[in-house]
């Protein structure tokens, strides 16, 4: 699976924040909710157009941002 076949990023939607192609569910909530606790199948039942590989591509997604040769300062 390469996380391009689910995430878009276009400036008329959602402000240009990746979303799930063709929905306007971004992977900034998809990201929240499983950071607050949410399971895959809660996130399903609140939005039934994803499926569990879109929310996979989602987490793919962010990995891929992170590896990256970006380098994040750091405060003391």
């Amino acid at each position: 699976m390469n996380a391009s076949d689910f995430i878009e990023i276009n400036p008329k939607v959602m402000m240009g924040k990746p979303v799930i192609k063709g929905t306007r569910v971004t992977v900034e909530i998809i990201l929240e909710k499983l950071s607050h606790g949410f399971g895959f199948s809660e996130i399903l039942k609140a939005y039934p157009n994803l499926t569990e590989e879109k929310i996979k591509a989602a987490l793919a997604f962010a990995a891929e941002l992170l590896n990256g040769d970006a380098v994040y300062p750091v405060s003391k």
